[in-house]
């Protein structure tokens, strides 16, 4: 079976197919009328009519497209950086953490060597 395709994807299809047609059609005709000698003035302007409209519109569909994906891309930056900026947060906090409980750890040890000591000069 076969999966269904994005519409998007689709679409994109469907308009390169035709657009690919269009061409092949004005290409045919611009061979028939040049084996018939020139042919009709009229008939070949329009034909460059044709192929110059085909040009604009992929054109101006390129950029719409690369408009909408500099979009995207803008918004996945912003999310990347978002989560840059709370990774740093967690980290300088992991090492604050870290530094807290290792100046609290070695305050207790400190403490406990004084009391060992405390204890011997006692005793003696």
């Amino acid at each position: 079976m076969e999966s269904p395709q994005d519409p998007s994807a689709a679409a994109e299809q469907a308009r390169r197919r035709l657009h690919e047609e269009i061409e092949r059609v004005r290409t045919g005709v611009e061979e028939m009328l040049t084996e018939q000698g020139g042919g009709n003035a009229e008939l070949r302007r329009e034909l460059d009519a044709i192929r110059d409209e085909l040009r604009r519109e992929n054109r101006a569909y390129a950029k719409k497209r690369v408009g909408k994906l500099e979009k995207r891309v803008d918004k996945r930056v912003g999310k990347l950086e978002r989560r840059l900026d709370q990774v740093e947060q967690d980290r300088k906090f992991a090492e604050w953490r870290i530094h807290t409980n290792t100046e609290q750890m070695l305050d207790g040890l400190l403490r406990e060597v004084r009391a060992i000591a405390d204890l011997l000069t006692r005793t003696r």
